[in-house]
């Protein structure tokens, strides 16, 4: 069974741990933005995040390109090019360059592609030395993976990556446990949940997300309300920092919903971004803000009851449907 407390942060308990944040939203990529043009918008945002006292940036989901699994896209090489075989690339030495040169950490979204040539929807956590401290994969994904003429655009995340093989790992940085994950992944409680257990206290979280839904247009109207929902439910239930960073405004012909926030542990939006274009918006995280929730109302170890929490792993073969049956 899971300590509600790591060693660490019982030591910690009484030290003042506080870490100051950016979440770097950022506006419409177009298509046909080279990545040079794109590093320079996110080293301009690390750099205002530092002379604003940050010690830790958010970049969103696929931080470096447009969405472009909203196209189908046959040709391999086209799409090779949204892709990055290796981190920090020469294409994004720059950013690393630079972080490193001020002394600030970082989250990035990107379009991984490994050397036996698999496709993953990834972000990486970068400490203040420039040195990459961990990885994550989208496990998570939404869409489709065939052609749907009838959408006013497509959603090709099952096509063109893979779910994500390394689980929801949690990290040492900053004096505190940091855990990722990107985007659809907000939407599962089982996300928060699996970090939780490991004793996280910051989830650093990208995402790109289309107001319009196309097989379901009635929650068109709820999109925002939706995205803080999950996101402040997730912080609430596992007493941790939610950092939501997101890529808004009108890209391609398609809004981006935006929303970008930075939610406590008492599962409070304390900063938000007021605009759909780059945006930089920071807040000091006091770390030991979720303590008093994880020894009491959520402290795991006295009240979780995994016994009776069995459909929750269970294969996915209508299970639920039938025991409602019963």
């Amino acid at each position: 069974m899971a300590t509600n407390l790591t060693t660490n942060q019982a030591t910690n308990a009484s030290e003042d741990r506080v870490l100051t944040i950016a979440a770097a939203q950022l506006g419409p990529i177009a298509r046909t933005d080279t990545r040079a043009k794109v590093v320079e918008r996110l080293v301009d945002l690390i750099k205002e995040a530092s002379a604003r006292g940050a010690e830790l940036v958010v970049f969103p989901e696929l931080a470096l390109t447009t969405f472009f699994p909203r196209w189908m896209i046959e040709d391999t090489d086209t799409l090779n090019a949204y892709y990055e075989s290796e981190m920090p690339s020469p294409r994004t030495q720059r950013l690393f360059d630079v972080a490193r040169d001020l002394g600030i950490g970082f989250y990035l979204g990107y379009a991984e592609l490994t050397p036996d040539n698999r496709r993953f929807n990834t972000s990486i956590l970068v400490g203040p030395d420039g040195n990459v401290v961990g990885k994550y994969r989208k496990i998570h994904l939404p869409g489709h993976d065939t052609h749907q003429p009838w959408r006013a655009f497509q959603h090709l995340e099952k096509r063109y990556f893979e779910p994500g093989n390394l689980g929801f790992k949690v990290w040492s940085l900053f004096n505190t446990r940091i855990g990722m994950c990107i985007c659809n992944d907000r939407r599962w409680p089982e996300t928060y949940r699996v970090m939780g257990l490991q004793g996280v206290e910051l989830i650093l979280l990208g995402y790109n997300t289309p107001i319009h839904n196309p097989p379901a247009p009635e929650h068109d109207r709820l999109s925002w309300h939706h995205n803080t929902l999950v996101m402040q439910s997730g912080a609430y239930q596992n007493a941790c920092f939610v950092i939501g960073v997101a890529k808004a405004g009108i890209e391609e012909g398609v809004h981006q919903m935006g929303g970008t926030q930075i939610i406590a542990p008492t599962g409070e939006t304390i900063a938000a971004a007021s605009t759909e274009s780059d945006e930089l918006i920071i807040a000091r995280c006091d770390l030991n803000l979720g303590l008093s929730y994880r020894q009491s109302v959520f402290d795991f170890e006295e009240h979780r009851r995994p016994d009776d929490y069995e459909l929750i792993v269970a294969p996915n073969h209508g299970a639920f449907a039938d025991t409602m049956l019963t």
